[in-house]
């Protein structure tokens, strides 16, 4: 190493302090051939944090089906997902974590969580179009919880919104596991012209190196480590690990960004997020095979005597990492200077694999690249896992334990009121569904967000799923059930499943039952999506999620956050979930069961917190998907909406309310009732159709095989279930939007 001022070894007690492992600095030692410096140290602690490396979840994240006839990047090869769309068009999507920061800071770090993932987004040449979100919080009568989902809804609205990116869809839920971590994940999704994206690769020798955005200060240093820990008491002391983020900075990257990959003068870009500059140098030169020279000094600065690791770990926001054309630099400045953005050449391309890292011409760090990132030099580990104790406890619950109520209207008033199923209205008001003019689900709600493809017949469905009860009681049945929600919401919505990002929320990874949960899920996830043929186009990784309940530190339950992109290939196809005419006939896709397993009934209202999950087999899935897909083709269907959270009464309602009309059915005396109106069992969607078209439905469905069953008719203004009014649309409606506003009042 040339001769520095900061070449004296750290020493083993620093990288414990920073994370690292005894073994992994013993490997940082030999891949230097060296004891390396706290610079490299702290570089080395980053890169191969969980957050970054993904060492402790990459074994099983590789079985995951990764191929599929539209996809246009594989997972891990670029920021996000691509997906071939016909006529000249693409689609960019991904979703990410921003738990730790949340649980700290909740306005500012869910407001970097959504800036960071639409720079994924953009910094591919897409422009974001749609966003959504999947929102975990603790019980909702702590104060707690209250300042989280404030802060956490406000950030998301505030920067979403000063962006100019409608959320098109999300869920949000409160179960106590989520008392000290909640669990916020963002996605983001763009279209780009076919042929007309950017890689972030580093290659060709002398090539400049730009830095570009905003000035870099001392927020978010060393926020991917904090990201790969527990959350614990002291944890409020790294509030510097948390960003600031600037929406309106965001805003003139963005159009900078595009503008200036017009031009053909950038090699290659990349987002500077986790691990900032030494992530976006080290991936870049790893992926193109060619290191770096970076002047540390030279890079904007927003604070006076920034250390060296300071500067390269820092997690300011809205800055990119730009490989130019050696000659065309000032086409490039132009462009930056053109929407008052910093564009600072820190750099430059060199041959082989070596990262050199100068601060006022002194070398202060000297690394290889590829020993840093996932898939070259960074460690891999297979955790040991172990069945917990629980999962055969689970297996003890019989529905026969649990007496039927008296009074069910008592039981679906309770379940409307209930948070998880509650109008998440007071959220949903606080974003801008409609900026850019491209929701086309917010006038007509429908199972999955819409998005016009102007220019085209086409649509985007989309949607983020994941029912973390489920996933509890069995990993693997939980997220194949978290697959087909979402895909059954797609369909449901006159759309095809095309893919998935995943966000995948556990607790510790040391801990071998929640390692256990883990790879259940991959597996369920890798059933799942073979079967729907939607490969994983990427997402991330969170562990270390956790909560304390009196001095006893658990896991949250296991969270595999499914987001799904899907096509509507005809506008015409576009099904809504609300009822549409007095009169409709209102059919039941699927069969009804004696089952109440984890559905909300049982575990708010009557209190059984273990329990199998719900019904399911995923045949009888995708043989339902398949036949609705064939109804909404042949125009047979005017509402669909899936039975899912509370059961079918609540799917009932939520399709009466849309536009002010009620239903009268009957249920079936073969089940009993409860489980009937308020089971979880899957694979079951409400339909409603002309009365005119019932001999045409029927001969179809009876054609592909579907099991139906005519529950009544769309009538009046009431809830009527068995002849008993179960109260006016307009009375539930009051008592379902009433719940969020009173918790937050």
């Amino acid at each position: 190493m040339e001769s520095s001022i900061h070449d004296f070894p750290a020493g083993l007690e620093t990288a414990k302090q920073l994370g690292l492992l005894p073994e992994e600095y013993d490997k940082i030692c030999e891949l230097l051939g060296r004891e390396p410096n706290f610079t490299e140290l702290s570089v080395y602690s980053v890169m191969w944090s969980e957050h970054c490396s993904y060492k402790n979840s990459i074994k099983w994240l590789k079985t995951l089906p990764r191929k599929g006839p539209h996809l246009l990047v594989e997972a891990g090869d670029e920021n996000a997902g691509l997906v071939d769309l016909g006529d000249g068009l693409a689609c960019a999507f991904k979703i990410e974590s921003h738990n730790h920061p949340s649980a700290l800071e909740p306005y500012q770090g869910a407001a970097t969580g959504v800036g960071g993932i639409n720079r994924d987004i953009f910094t591919m040449g897409a422009r974001p179009i749609a966003q959504l979100n999947s929102l975990r919080f603790g019980n909702p009568a702590l104060e707690r919880t209250k300042w989280l989902l404030k802060g956490v809804v406000k950030g998301i609205g505030d920067y979403g919104n000063a962006f100019g990116v409608p959320v098109v869809g999300g869920e949000v839920s409160f179960d106590d596991c989520y008392n000290t971590n909640p669990l916020v994940n963002a996605m983001s999704v763009g279209i780009v012209k076919s042929g007309n994206t950017i890689s972030a690769i580093s290659e060709g020798v002398g090539n400049p190196v730009f830095i570009v955005g905003s000035a870099t200060g001392k927020d978010g240093i060393h926020g991917a480590t904090f990201a790969s820990e527990d959350i614990t008491e002291a944890s409020a002391d790294k509030i510097p690990a948390v960003q600031v983020g600037d929406p309106f900075q965001e805003k003139l990257l963005l159009e900078a960004s595009l503008e200036v990959i017009k031009t053909g003068a950038v090699v290659g870009m990349q987002d500077m997020g986790a691990a900032g500059i030494t992530c976006s140098t080290s991936e870049m030169s790893a992926k193109g095979k060619h290191g770096m020279v970076i002047h540390l000094d030279k890079v904007p600065m927003r604070q006076k005597n920034m250390h060296p690791f300071e500067i390269l770990l820092s997690e300011s926001q809205e800055r990119m990492l730009l490989v130019v054309h050696k000659g065309r630099e000032e086409e490039v400045e132009k462009v930056f200077e053109k929407w008052d953005l910093n564009c600072v050449q820190i750099g430059e391309v060199i041959e082989g694999d070596v990262l050199k890292y100068y601060m006022h011409g002194e070398l202060v760090a000297q690394v290889s690249a590829d020993s840093l990132v996932l898939g070259g030099g960074a460690p891999v580990y297979e955790r040991e896992y172990r069945e917990p104790a629980y999962f055969k406890e689970k297996d003890q619950f019989s529905m026969d334990q649990v007496k039927e109520p008296r009074d069910l209207k008592k039981v679906a008033h309770f379940l409307l009121g209930s948070h998880n199923v509650a109008s998440k209205k007071w959220v949903i008001d606080q974003y801008d569904t409609m900026v850019g003019t491209k929701n086309m689900s917010t006038n007509c709600p429908s199972d999955a967000g819409i998005v016009n493809l102007k220019g085209t017949n086409k649509a985007l469905a989309l949607t983020v799923d994941c029912n973390a009860r489920y996933v509890h009681a069995d990993p693997e049945k939980g997220c194949s059930i978290a697959v087909a929600e979402a895909a059954r919401n797609i369909v449901c919505s006159g759309g095809v499943p095309s893919a998935i990002t995943n966000c995948l929320n556990f607790g510790n990874p040391y801990n071998p039952e929640v390692y256990w949960q883990f790879v259940g899920a991959i597996k369920g996830m890798s059933k799942a999506c073979t079967k729907f043929e939607t490969p994983v186009t990427g997402g991330n990784v969170s562990f270390y999620n956790q909560v304390t309940i009196n001095g006893k530190t658990e896991p949250v339950f296991p969270t595999p956050t499914i987001g799904m992109m899907g096509v509507v290939e005809d506008k015409a196809h576009i099904t809504g979930l609300g009822f549409r005419e007095e009169g409709d006939l209102i059919y039941l896709l699927g069969l009804p069961r004696n089952d109440i397993n984890c559905s909300e009934y049982l575990y708010n209202y009557h209190k059984v917190k273990l329990s199998p999950p719900p019904y399911f087999d995923l045949e009888e899935e995708y043989k339902l998907q398949q036949g609705l897909k064939n109804l909404i083709r042949e125009g047979l269907i005017e509402s669909a909406h899936d039975v899912a959270d509370g059961g079918l009464f609540v799917t009932l309602f939520e399709s009466a309310r849309v536009n002010g009309l009620g239903f009268n059915i009957d249920t079936d005396p073969e089940y009993r009732k409860d489980a009937f109106l308020f089971g979880e069992s899957q694979s079951r969607v409400v339909v409603s159709i002309l009365p005119d078209n019932e001999g045409e439905f029927a001969a179809l469905c009876a054609m592909k095989g579907l099991d139906f069953s005519l529950l009544g008719e769309v009538r009046g203004v009431e809830a009527v279930v068995d002849g008993e009014s179960y109260g006016s649309i307009e009375e539930l409606y009051e008592l379902f939007e009433s719940v969020i506003p009173k918790m937050m009042a």
